[in-house]
């Protein structure tokens, strides 16, 4: 009988737990529509159920960082939606990893920009221990059409040019569930004037940036604003600023209080950047945010009409 290695044995029991726990169970999923319903998602109501994002869909052992496989481990526990990151092959395929390189994420080696989408797909995702998974790179094509109906991504900016980000959205008929981080008020009113519905997830970490997206004009109620990775008590005016334009405000966990040692610190940070005015906590433990949420969500939220749930598909 051949042997298949510790490695092997480690993708088979990966293999065999996600078609065994996988199959029939529900998702959280968000009930979005229509553009319309995109923008009154994200806007500012008082005493909104708070909004998880998953910062390239989680971390969780087993399931690698922006992968399919990783988007659905998550809705399983929680309602979220995914800030992913999108790159370009060397034959223009546009696909989901994080790095310019391949070498942390995958059984590749060297710059995402050197392969083609082809030789691609022979590679295996790593787990952000390292471990190999038999999971693979996903093209943004699939999570496009795998995410309608189930939650809203949100389009990170890589290497992509924003011409061809605008393309593959309008292509797919997406802008109901797909978003854009914009880092500027200039690369908003791009894709705005390519198209009007586009929604944004735009840094608006300073009053100087406040005021360059009032000059620019873009609706702020296609606008989610990224204020940065701690909730600071100077921050007060901004939030206020925000609110008051219907915006809802978002802090990254990722490089701040996801970093704290332990669970209780962690629920703690999560709770109070709430409390301080945060609407939306990105995180690479969306999981265990939205565990330290839960007990805020009342159920007569006006928002809770977005959240419900669907029955998995069975595994890949």
């Amino acid at each position: 009988m051949r042997s298949i290695g510790i490695g092997g044995l480690f993708c088979f029991l990966i293999c065999f737990t996600c078609m065994g726990v996988g199959y029939g169970q529900d998702l959280h999923v968000l009930k979005v529509k229509n553009v319309k319903q995109l923008h009154d998602f994200f806007k500012y109501r008082e005493n909104d159920r708070p909004i998880i994002s998953g910062h390239r869909g989680g971390i969780v052992q087993g399931f690698p960082e922006n992968s399919i496989e990783a988007f659905e481990n998550t809705l399983k526990h929680t309602p979220a939606f995914f800030e992913i990151d999108p790159r370009l092959t060397k034959d223009s395929v546009i696909v989901l990893v994080h790095d310019a390189t391949l070498d942390r994420t995958t059984t590749g080696t060297g710059k995402v920009i050197d392969y083609t989408w082809d030789e691609l797909k022979k590679l295996s995702l790593k787990d952000h221990l390292g471990n190999v998974t038999p999971y693979r790179i996903p093209s943004l094509e699939e999570v496009i059409k795998w995410s309608k109906g189930k939650t809203i991504i949100n389009l990170d900016k890589k290497d992509v040019p924003l011409e061809m980000t605008a393309a593959i959205i309008k292509k797919h008929k997406a802008h109901a569930h797909v978003m854009v981080t914009v880092h500027t008020a200039e690369q908003a009113r791009y894709y705005y004037d390519q198209d009007k519905r586009q929604m944004f997830s735009a840094f608006v970490r300073t009053m100087e940036e406040f005021q360059a997206f009032e000059e620019e004009g873009i609706p702020w109620s296609q606008i989610m604003a990224y204020v940065g990775p701690l909730s600071k008590p100077e921050n007060k005016q901004l939030y206020d600023l925000l609110h008051e334009r219907g915006v809802k405000v978002m802090i990254s966990a990722a490089p701040s209080y996801d970093k704290l040692e332990s669970a209780e610190e962690r629920k703690a940070a999560y709770i109070k950047a709430i409390e301080e005015g945060a609407d939306v906590i990105e995180s690479d433990l969306p999981i265990e945010v939205g565990t330290a949420l839960q007990p805020k969500y009342g159920g007569d939220e006006l928002n809770a009409k977005f959240f419900g749930t669907q029955q998995a598909r069975p595994n890949r």
